[in-house]
């Protein structure tokens, strides 16, 4: 054999790409946990390679609210335009907070339509389908009578029908769920 070498480094390329790896799709659960710091391989930190540029913070207002999104879920079942589900801190931490809305793209020059759903404490996404998504929030209470704050969880279902030609709907529904 003339290049051993090369033969042994195609071996090695065809040993990494084992079929095996693709049928596990169906065999390990969706979300897996991520390795144990023990397992996780130690990550080697960078070396400058050139001079530093310092950098100012933004004077853009606009930019505040980016800054605020603290969760983001992007809705990938929808078929149609680019949805996400995000919630902006805002508001008094002591009642609720998360200002939970969902948006639709519609172009680079209109931007997103953005529809708020709610003031809550958190949200997580149960499930989604074109033109739903199922809900459970955990929001802040009064007891009017004793003025304590308490803590309960509901469930909503966020539903619409898009326009015509992909484009956002005009509205959306907001329905309790059990």
């Amino acid at each position: 054999m003339k290049h051993p070498l090369l033969f042994v480094s195609a071996l090695v390329v065809l040993a990494a790409c084992d079929s095996g790896t693709e049928s596990r799709k169906d065999a390990v659960p969706t979300v897996e946990a991520p390795p144990a710091a023990a397992e996780q391989t130690p990550v080697t930190p960078l070396v400058a390679a050139g001079p530093a540029a310092t950098v100012q913070p933004t004077t853009d207002m606009t930019i505040q609210w980016a800054a605020s999104v603290v969760q983001l879920d992007p809705l990938t079942k929808q078929g149609g335009p680019t949805v996400k589900l995000f919630g902006t801190a805002g508001g008094d931490p002591a009642m609720n907070g998360l200002y939970t809305d969902i948006a639709f793209f519609q172009s680079s020059a209109e931007g997103w339509a953005v529809f708020r759903i709610g003031d809550f404490l958190d949200y997580r996404v149960l499930s989604e389908a074109p033109g739903r998504v199922d809900l459970q929030i955990s929001e802040s209470v009064m007891d009017e009578a004793t003025g304590q704050i308490g803590r309960r969880e509901r469930r909503l279902i966020v539903a619409w029908t898009p326009g015509a030609d992909e484009a956002p709907p005009a509205t959306i529904t907001v329905t309790p769920a059990r």
